[in-house]
């Protein structure tokens, strides 16, 4: 394959010609061999395919086919139990929702629950991930019977194992990441099974998934052709944290040749993933997840571990009008941080953190060049990055993220192709723009 008349990103002329999944040559005016397909840019912009660094692809798969219940979709009890009354029973017999968040109608609860849905086994996905609510129906259905209030925290596996249903369809939402020009994907779900593990690698070697998938669990030791792994990810939860227990795991993990990632969405998580980074000793590709909030006494413990942050400054737009309502103003420089994290030597990458976060890497660009909510009004302004600075976010190895990868003889052939000038691409920076994605020297069919 041959790309001509395109551009880079940073505004010089290009071509690329592919042999086989990588890059042969790059030129500026690289001519047709016999037989070659020729692709004309007229112009556009090519770019190394972007790569979501973080992100669940069984639960975006599940999201797409669940019910909203949450902003910006629901926002009031009335609306929350109108939808719920609507709902019809997905094939494996449940109403499962998603995107709850407590400004809706507070805590849920079974009780709250059965008064909306009583005789359908319900199941409610906190926004966030990390607390399911069951009606009690659904809880007989889980072997829960007797829980008394149905609120689930940290209980995926167990709730994914009791309503297990027919394989996940993974065909569409890879159609989607390609439209994108996502040519990559960080499976970001810890502690997978070697069931998982076997049930992604299926799907990428039968081209359900045409991305590369790296995830971030440990090998079960069965063999996965398919699949990269990185660093093994550990969840923090602030009422269980232990810096000697987590101190003893970076070690075990670290001995057995792996970096980690932690979770850190508070300030108390980030300091304790930091001081056991440091009592233990960092190994290269170690990584911070999220960093929601970075205080600036904490850049420069960062900054001295040489750990990579990797954010999603969607979350700015998706949520950042509740951020202004509830975290004290002295506090919003400290969310998301990007620009500051650079300009210190932190390595940043980007990622949606979907289904949790919108799956398009282009609103997280926007999010991250305007950092505007969704109203229109501005958060931590000092913390905006330009569109190019933005697009780089995604243009990462799945090992090494914050460094972003290039257009050059011998790298993979993973290839996005937009039909505008890079002047363009870095005002609109959106998805519409993506008129090809190459995955390993193949043309994707949009």
């Amino acid at each position: 394959m041959l790309i001509i008349n395109a551009r880079r990103l940073t505004g010089p002329p290009v071509a690329v010609r592919t042999a086989g999944d990588r890059i042969a040559e790059t030129g500026a005016d690289l001519v047709a061999k016999p037989g070659e397909t020729v692709i004309d840019a007229r112009g556009g912009t090519l770019i190394p395919g972007l790569w979501d660094h973080h992100i669940h692809l069984r639960a975006t798969v599940a999201a797409a086919a669940s019910i909203r219940v949450g902003p910006p979709q629901v926002r009031t009890p009335e609306e929350f139990r109108a939808v719920l009354a609507a709902a019809t029973p997905q094939p494996d017999g449940w109403i499962r929702a998603v995107g709850y968040h407590n400004s809706v109608t507070g805590d849920l609860d079974r009780h709250t629950l059965d008064a909306v849905v009583p005789h359908v086994p319900l199941r409610i996905q906190h926004r966030s991930g990390a607390m399911w609510f069951v009606n009690s129906v659904g809880l007989a259905a889980l072997g829960q019977a007797d829980h008394p209030t149905g609120q689930l925290f940290r209980q995926d596996t167990q709730v994914a194992a009791a309503t297990a249903g027919s394989a996940t369809a993974f065909g569409p939402l890879s159609a989607r990441l390609s439209a994108h020009g996502v040519i990559g994907v960080t499976e970001a779900t810890p502690n997978l099974t070697a069931a998982d593990l076997d049930s992604l690698d299926d799907a990428v070697g039968e081209g359900q998934i045409r991305q590369r998938v790296m995830v971030m669990s440990v090998d079960s030791g069965r063999e996965h052709p398919n699949l990269g792994f990185g660093p093994v990810k550990r969840i923090l939860d602030d009422d269980t944290l232990d810096l000697d227990g987590l101190s003893e795991w970076v070690a075990a993990v670290h001995h057995r040749g792996s970096a980690v990632a932690m979770h850190c969405v508070t300030v108390a998580q980030l300091v304790v993933a930091t001081t056991a980074l440091r009592t233990v000793g960092v190994h290269a590709g170690d990584r911070i997840e999220h960093a929601a909030v970075v205080p600036e006494t904490m850049i420069g413990d960062l900054v001295e571990l040489g750990v990579t942050v990797v954010t999603q400054p969607n979350f700015v737009a998706e949520r950042g009008d509740e951020y202004l309502r509830d975290v004290p103003a002295s506090e919003h420089e400290e969310l998301w941080r990007l620009r500051t994290l650079q300009s210190a030597g932190v390595p940043v990458a980007g990622s949606t953190d979907a289904p949790f976060g919108d799956l398009d890497p282009w609103a997280a660009m926007r999010a991250a060049r305007d950092r505007r909510t969704v109203s229109g009004s501005e958060i931590s302004i000092s913390e905006q990055i330009s569109g190019a600075a933005a697009v780089n976010l995604f243009l990462g190895e799945p090992g090494d993220p914050g460094t972003p990868r290039e257009l050059t003889a011998g790298s993979a052939a993973d290839l996005c192709l937009l039909s505008a000038s890079p002047e363009v691409v870095l005002r609109e920076l959106d998805g519409e723009l993506v008129s090809a994605t190459v995955i390993g020297g193949e043309l994707m069919k949009r």
